[in-house]
């Protein structure tokens, strides 16, 4: 299957499954593809990922910003136990994540993989997809446990 036909293909799975998110996306790399304007994908292979990422800190660091989270409200949720775990389950995130980004560099087609699933997981878990390099970071974990379980 080309990448044009996958690309229309994941539009319709977006659009049937109603995430935006994944119907924008193919359509707009089938624009860039479509208007040769090629010279985006090496961008968005090499720093894609961390325009994503930002744009993401960027929504979650938006009440510090505007003053609707407080020093006292941030140093009361450090030292209360939710606190300390979320400190806990930021760090296991980040480092799961570590191994889903290896993951996606050694495997890079298992995107429409974990694309899928997440579209499974929208319909049928009514879930909420946070992206792929999450997605990656649990096939990650799976893939250590099938191998540990094999031996």
């Amino acid at each position: 299957m080309s990448g044009v036909n996958m690309l229309v293909a994941l539009l319709l799975i977006g659009i049937m499954a109603r995430s935006n998110l994944i119907a924008t996306a193919a359509c707009l790399l089938l624009i860039a593809k479509f208007t040769n304007l090629k010279f985006v994908f090496p961008l968005l292979e090499r720093r894609g990922l961390e325009m994503g990422i930002l744009f993401l800190m960027l929504s979650i660091l938006v009440p510090l910003a505007n003053g609707k989270i407080t020093e006292q409200d941030i140093i009361y949720n450090l030292t209360s136990l939710p606190g300390i775990l979320a400190i806990a389950g930021g760090a296991l995130a980040t480092c799961l994540n570590t191994q889903g980004l290896k993951l996606l560099k050694i495997d890079p087609e298992i995107v429409f993989g974990l694309v899928i699933g997440s579209i499974l997981g929208i319909v049928f878990l009514h879930g909420v997809p946070v992206g792929p390099l999450m997605a990656a970071a649990v096939a990650a974990l799976f893939t250590r446990g099938l191998r540990i379980f094999r031996r």
